[in-house]
């Protein structure tokens, strides 16, 4: 099960003060209309219970174009989120986008020192990216984990600044 061992990380336990100050960009890919909207609702839901009203949402035509933007936008936010959904097809594709997202987004948050939420799913079928996107029946809400994950990490490297 993906979601096995998971921490749990409650956005109403952390400091409301410290956490509604923090400023959170989101940035969403548009492949996969449905997942992607299920990951952006998780991700907005997950904001707003941190006490965050509006967070800066950019989108960007895919998971290749993550990097990038979060690049931009990492030196003007506490935290970043990167949604996006890669499927496997049938030629190498899937490899070099999926790796190039996630060394991107990875190079993004060490070089800056911003968080950045993974929020990108590799699926192999679209059924797994339903499963993951925080969607009626989904087993998981990636979304929602990838803005706990960057808030609370702000958080903590706060006291470092």
């Amino acid at each position: 099960m993906s979601g096995h061992g998971a921490p749990t990380i409650d956005l109403t336990t952390l400091n409301p003060e410290e956490t509604q100050r923090l400023k959170l960009a989101i940035v969403a890919a548009s492949w996969h209309t449905q997942i992607m909207d299920g990951l952006l609702d998780g991700a907005l839901r997950a904001a707003k219970e941190a006490g965050i009203a509006e967070p800066t949402v950019l989108r960007v035509p895919g998971a290749f174009e993550l990097p990038v933007a979060a690049a931009r936008l990492a030196p003007h936010f506490d935290a970043v989120v990167a949604l996006g959904v890669v499927i496997r097809g049938g030629t190498p594709h899937f490899d070099y986008v999926c790796q190039a997202a996630t060394s991107g987004l990875t190079e993004v948050s060490v070089r800056t020192g911003v968080p950045v939420g993974f929020g990108v799913l590799t699926c192999d079928t679209e059924q797994q990216g339903l499963d993951r996107a925080g969607l009626e029946g989904s087993s998981e809400d990636k979304g929602h984990e990838a803005v706990t994950a960057a808030l609370a990490t702000a958080l903590t490297l706060k006291q470092y600044t």
